[in-house]
């Protein structure tokens, strides 16, 4: 018994002498990582990687199902009262509509093109979303993540663009709420420093191949717009604006708050230049997040490690496969803030990333986010927060 309990205490000791020397240890996230994206594939369960075009309907089915009963319920109560709660929650489902649409953009939605085209074009016109177009930029960003010249997505810009901005311009990039409503003109415009309109086919954003399908979501657009157009002339404009235009306008606001803060927000996520960057590193640089009790009604998304390295992974397998890489993934993997039942706490997250991440130096294969401190309140000049 005595030495049992001689080897146990031993063994207690040894464990908390490494882990002091883990904590003791600076983590470089900049660094190459220890493994391979192959090790990674290999700790996600095989089953993980099977679709359900069933299952994948159902959750069409139940959220388009709320989407329907939500706006009977506003229309028929009318009351002051219960327009922004519908308008909060009504946007929210849009939102979640755009998360399914989005798999369907992947190929994890089902393993038939046909059956995800039809659906992501249904989902995404009618939250004015140019699904072809959207589908093939965004599969640029998720080819080039991390990248600093060829990601499509909330990349940085660097210090020598950033300085030719106005200072009018900064200001509103960079201040609540404007950098929540710049989806729809990312649509038309792309970033700062790109050109190019997911509405024309023949943007650089796509190959002569894509131009026909680039046709296609544009007309489908705007015959949605028609659409809208149509109920106005016949309910009222008033109307229409309570029922769809408030909760697109909460869509948006969803869009760029969860695809910033999985890009930003955390003081060692590095960006690539050159023969540094590579796929893995690049999907190491996003990050998770936990948002409560929305987590389940956007499917998942907040889990974005995991579908940033392997969008085929459909989003009901995404919190397991998470769960089964992550000791894999060590401390490249860095665990979400938990939430509450709402995600409040992301709103400090938010603007602090805003405060402080402004743009990245214009040499250097591996970069920082640095702080314009006319921005930031602070009266030093910019560093690199990493340092």
């Amino acid at each position: 018994m005595a030495a049992a309990a001689m080897r146990q205490q031993r063994q207690e000791q040894e464990a908390s002498c490494k882990a002091t020397e883990d904590h003791r240890s600076e983590f470089d996230a900049a660094k190459p990582p220890p493994f391979r994206i192959g090790d990674v594939r290999a700790a996600v369960p095989a089953h993980c990687w099977r679709k359900s075009p069933l299952r994948s309907l159902s959750y069409v089915a139940r959220d388009v199902a709320v989407v329907v009963a939500l706006a009977a319920a506003a229309w028929g109560l009318d009351s002051p009262a219960v327009w922004p709660l519908y308008w909060a929650v009504q946007g929210t489902m849009f939102w979640a509509l755009f998360v399914l649409g989005h798999d369907c953009g992947h190929g994890s939605f089902s393993d038939s093109g046909t059956l995800n085209s039809v659906v992501g074009h249904l989902l995404h016109t009618f939250i004015l979303v140019p699904y072809n177009g959207w589908r093939i930029s965004h599969r640029t960003h998720h080819q080039n993540h991390g990248h600093i010249e060829k990601d499509e997505s909330w990349h940085p810009i660097t210090e020598r663009l950033y300085q030719k901005l106005e200072a009018r311009t900064k200001k509103l990039r960079f201040s609540v709420p404007f950098p929540l409503l710049a989806f729809p003109v990312y649509l038309w415009y792309r970033s700062p420093g790109k050109t190019g309109s997911h509405f024309n086919p023949s943007s650089g954003l796509f190959t002569p191949k894509e131009r026909l399908d680039v046709i296609i979501s544009t007309t489908c657009w705007f015959t949605m717009i028609v659409l809208l157009i149509g109920m106005a002339c016949v309910f009222g404009p008033v109307p229409v604006l309570k029922l769809y235009g408030v909760p697109y306008v909460v869509f948006v606001m969803w869009l760029d708050l969860v695809t910033y803060l999985h890009h930003h927000g955390h003081e060692d996520l590095p960006w690539y230049r050159g023969e540094e960057w590579s796929y893995l590193r690049g999907g190491l640089t996003t990050v998770d997040r936990d948002y409560g009790w929305i987590n389940n009604i956007h499917h998942d998304i907040g889990t974005h490690v995991i579908h940033h390295l392997f969008p085929q992974i459909p989003h009901y397998h995404l919190v397991e496969a998470t769960k089964a890489a992550s000791p894999v993934l060590g401390r490249y993997y860095r665990e979400p803030e938990k939430s509450g039942p709402l995600p409040v706490h992301l709103a400090s997250v938010l603007l602090k990333s805003l405060r402080v991440d402004h743009f990245v130096s214009d040499v250097g294969d591996v970069v920082f986010y640095q702080t314009d401190p006319s921005l930031s309140g602070d009266n030093r000049t910019g560093t690199d927060k990493h340092k």
